[in-house]
């Protein structure tokens, strides 16, 4: 790379927690970021789930370079024990570190593509020494081409849910059905999200956090709107596993998740249906009808809410060599190590950039991105690889290496909890949220333990 091209910015994809986390670190390391943007304001995509609580504590929500540049201002850090809501996560932190970064974060910018000056995905000649254009759209319509010295991808996967389809792809009827589907936690506080579903028949789809959450807050809904009633829809069957860890679980606001959903069938608002892979949705009426691969049809439902994941949106990176799982959709050598089918979030192996690293130098997917179609992902993980990234394109090989993550034996999750309050841990638990920290390393063994 050419002395004139080192002295262009990185441009950083995103101003979510990951990306705003790389801008901190490479301010700390003296190399100039550049955040862009799409949405109006720092932590869009926290903000459409603002009303949502995470399981995660402020003390795992913070990273340590971002703190670094707040502390002048005179910011003081949220009580650590606590539990915020992703709003409270916007408001009080990502947004104020935003301002602290001026300049350097453009909002309203969406990413069109990305490539090497001069060079398409299928040039060899002198590509490494060609610096990276960006091509972006701003709010006000006009096209502009930024060029950077390396990118960093942060902009994760919430603009792209799954759909309903068991087969990965949008069912038959779905799109036709839209103004009736929503891929979100519904804010059963808003008005007028509480009317679309208050009295109605709804159909969740899903297995995880998220689906746990709609099923509670329709239950509650339930309870003061009669005829409001769930059908819960799995694509697998239910065993011991399906609700969580329960009272047992070392993340007391994950486990509340799953006990929750187990009550809300328990009592009678929610009725569940598994092994159940839709095909299609049909139109009856005011209703949609779900029809499975196997010929099975629901009763009619009102409104559905798909949770069934997130995938990220390669499309503006066609022209970059990427190396990338073809399962997950994840860096290849992270993929191993995040495999849903084997890891939870707190046995994830520690990781930096040389697992991030894709054939096309100086390209890194970081945060929730890099995760692809894994749903494991931690705050904290997500800082622990911009930090290293960093690192490494200020030539600090041996710090870039060292990757290092300190978190409670059974993992982090940042994911929804089901708090009206923000809680101190030890409320919840009687003692902490977890067991005593562990500290790892590459090169020590993950630790043992769900997430």
């Amino acid at each position: 790379m050419s002395a004139s091209t080192e002295d262009l910015p990185v441009i950083v994809i995103g101003a979510g927690p990951a990306g705003l986390a790389a801008a901190s670190h490479l301010v700390e390391r003296d190399i100039e970021p550049l955040v862009l943007e799409a949405g109006p304001a720092a932590g869009a995509a926290v903000r459409e789930w603002g009303h949502v609580r995470l399981f995660s504590t402020w003390s795992e929500l913070v990273d340590p370079a971002a703190e670094k540049l707040l502390a002048p201002t005179g910011w003081t850090a949220p009580d650590g024990a606590t539990y915020p809501s992703g709003a409270d996560w916007a408001e009080q932190y990502l947004q104020l570190l935003a301002d602290v970064l001026g300049d350097r974060v453009r909002y309203g910018t969406t990413v069109t593509g990305v490539s090497r000056l001069g060079r398409d995905r299928i040039v060899d000649a002198d590509r490494e020494a060609q610096p990276f254009t960006v091509s972006i759209l701003n709010a006000d319509g006009t096209e502009e081409r930024l060029t950077a010295r390396a990118v960093i991808d942060a902009s994760g996967t919430w603009s792209t849910p799954s759909p309903i389809g068991g087969d990965g792809l949008p069912a038959l009827g779905e799109k036709a059905a839209a103004d009736r589907i929503s891929y979100r936690i519904p804010d059963l506080k808003d008005p007028a999200v509480r009317a679309r579903y208050a009295g109605k028949r709804t159909a969740v789809i899903g297995s995880g956090a998220s689906a746990f959450t709609a099923l509670a807050y329709l239950a509650d809904l339930s309870k003061e709107e009669s005829g409001t009633h769930s059908v819960w829809i799995l694509r697998r069957g239910i065993s011991g596993s399906t609700f969580g860890g329960g009272s047992a679980d070392q993340l007391p606001a994950r486990g509340a998740l799953g006990l929750a959903a187990k009550a809300a069938v328990d009592d009678g608002h929610a009725d569940a249906v598994t092994g159940f892979r839709t095909s299609s949705v049909e139109k009856t009426g005011e209703q949609l009808v779900l029809v499975a691969e196997d010929g099975r049809r629901l009763d009619p439902v009102d409104e559905v809410i798909v949770l069934t994941g997130l995938r990220p949106d390669l499309t503006f990176l066609n022209e970059l060599r990427l190396g990338l799982d073809d399962r997950l959709q994840a860096p290849a050598a992270l993929a191993p190590l995040i495999d849903p089918n084997q890891h939870s979030c707190g046995t994830v192996y520690p990781h930096g950039v040389k697992e991030l690293s894709h054939p096309e130098k100086d390209v890194y997917l970081v945060g929730m991105k890099s995760y692809g179609r894994a749903p494991t992902f931690l705050a904290m993980t997500g800082y622990e690889q911009v930090r290293s990234i960093a690192a490494h394109l200020a030539g600090d090989h041996e710090a870039a290496e060292r990757v290092e993550l300190t978190l409670p034996e059974t993992g982090v999750c940042g994911g929804a909890g089901l708090f009206d309050q923000p809680q101190a841990a030890e409320e919840t638990s009687g003692g902490g949220c977890c067991a005593a920290p562990a500290t790892l390393t590459i090169g020590a063994p993950a630790p043992s333990g769900g997430c």
